[in-house]
């Protein structure tokens, strides 16, 4: 996972993240910033999961999101 991109393309991701986590709110994913560990910590957090199953999860999200450069 790369954080750099994540944080510097967050703005356009947060749609994408709160349809996959709507327990979350816009408040918590804006502040996450787009640090893909933050976002583990929530989701480990709001949905009960172990870190290791929250952070292959986002793995898994973000590698499918992953922001394309303009």
């Amino acid at each position: 996972m790369n954080n750099d991109i994540a944080a510097g393309k967050w703005k356009q991701m947060i749609g994408k993240a709160k349809a996959a986590w709507g327990e979350l709110t816009d408040d918590e994913l804006t502040k996450a910033e787009g640090h893909l560990d933050r976002l583990a910590g929530l989701i480990q957090e709001r949905y009960g999961k172990t870190r290791d199953e929250a952070e292959q999860e986002v793995k898994r999200w973000f590698d499918a999101h992953r922001p394309i450069d303009d």
